[in-house]
């Protein structure tokens, strides 16, 4: 995960709680729901919240996700620090979180440090609620549980260490060319940062010696 520092409500959304005082989420048009949509995505940098895989920028594979569900916090459903943009992916993420509680989240500062990811794609927790995190949204720890995503992060961190001149069997042992690449790596192109970048950060730093 990337941490998300949420940033002011579309105006929209405000303008419309001020004409709809006792209004829920499910009362919203679509404009509102594509405004908070589009305000997510653009502070996500059309990363899913939770797998950072790239989300479109018409919206269409996306949602609006509440990251403290509607069922157990229904005051947060109008609360625009409470929501964040998720893929649609089956069995994973938004699909996979339901209703559950959320011990680790992509608005908390552990969300970086609290997460382990490998070449091979598979995804560790460091902590209980990193684990019980990751199992909530199948964030794909072992294959059985989500293959497809392990398969699809591993691939798309070789080719993105690979552009950036990185061979993933052998690693960089040059600490202050793996920080500049770190850099590289979060900082965003056109307002968008590249698939899975955070996690390839995440594998990078790994790398830095202590």
């Amino acid at each position: 995960m990337r941490k998300i520092n949420k940033g002011a409500e579309p105006d929209s959304l405000i303008a419309w709680k001020r004409r709809n005082p006792t209004g829920c989420y499910d009362n919203l048009s679509p404009v509102e729901r594509i405004d908070i949509r589009n305000a997510c995505s653009v502070e996500q940098y059309y990363l899913c919240a939770y797998c950072c895989q790239s989300i479109d920028q018409r919206g269409d594979d996306c949602m609006n996700e509440h990251v403290e569900a509607r069922r157990i916090a229904p005051q947060r459903g109008l609360d625009f620090a409470n929501i964040v943009a998720s893929c649609k992916t089956p069995r994973q993420c938004d699909a996979a979180h339901g209703s559950r509680p959320l011990p680790l989240t992509p608005l908390m500062d552990e969300c970086e440090t609290e997460f382990q990811f490998k070449i091979s794609g598979r995804v560790e927790g460091l902590t209980d609620r990193a684990k019980e995190t990751i199992g909530v949204l199948n964030l794909g720890d072992y294959e059985r549980h989500n293959r497809a995503l392990i398969e699809k992060r591993k691939q798309l961190t070789q080719v993105l260490l690979l552009a950036n001149g990185v061979d993933p069997n052998h690693g960089l042992d040059d600490d202050e060319l793996l920080k500049l690449l770190i850099d590289d790596l979060l900082t965003p192109v056109d307002g968008k940062l590249a698939p899975f970048a955070p996690v390839v950060v995440s594998i990078l730093k790994g790398w830095v010696s202590s």
